[in-house]
């Protein structure tokens, strides 16, 4: 498959075999009040009932740094305004692959933390896009995130917010996972 830029989605499912490729890098931020942690209910409108949960943050844009990037896109997902000098690390790096209905994104993406009180969500920034996809948010529990019926991505997110007062403890660079309401490679067919 080969990289595309990214472009205004159509949510129509694709056969998976069919399916763009597309690749970015982004910045997740976690922010956690220290006892809960802010999160988004997402779907991909093309797997009817798919829903997960996932920390604000998206795309970098041309000439932008991370720490630039964090502080963007929390304004524009959630309303808050934070200081570059607040945000905690990175403290992992990874490659995920998200597999939706419509095109498999390979992310390149660092994660800050951002302790915070809690606050009003203000979704009035989001992109048309997110708009479709996000289907509400909530300040989640850290030590109820495992027993959530739906995924909550990143897998260990608790341990996370536990690690970011102690760089010592940072996961670092975890390398390739994949996240996917449709999975990046299907299953090969039974001989």
């Amino acid at each position: 498959m080969t990289s595309e830029p990214f472009r205004t989605r159509t949510f129509a499912a694709v056969p998976a075999h069919l399916r763009p490729h597309k690749t970015r890098r982004g910045v997740r931020v976690v922010v956690t009040d220290g006892a809960s942690v802010l999160l988004f209910h997402d779907t991909d409108p093309g797997v009817p009932g798919s829903r997960w949960w996932i920390t604000p943050g998206g795309g970098m844009d041309p000439g932008e740094t991370e720490a630039q990037t964090a502080v963007r896109e929390l304004a524009e997902e959630t309303g808050l305004i934070a200081e570059e000098s607040a945000l905690i690390g990175p403290v992992m790096r990874r490659v995920v692959l998200h597999g939706y209905s419509d095109q498999v994104c390979e992310q390149t993406e660092s994660f800050y933390v951002l302790r915070a009180e809690r606050f009003e969500v203000d979704i009035s920034g989001h992109t048309a896009d997110e708009q479709q996809t996000i289907a509400g948010h909530a300040w989640l529990p850290l030590d109820e995130l495992d027993r959530q019926s739906e995924p909550v991505w990143p897998a260990g997110l608790a341990a996370l917010v536990a690690s970011a007062p102690d760089p010592q403890s940072w996961p670092g660079d975890i390398g390739l996972v994949e996240e996917s309401t449709v999975p990046v490679s299907p299953p090969r067919p039974l001989p």
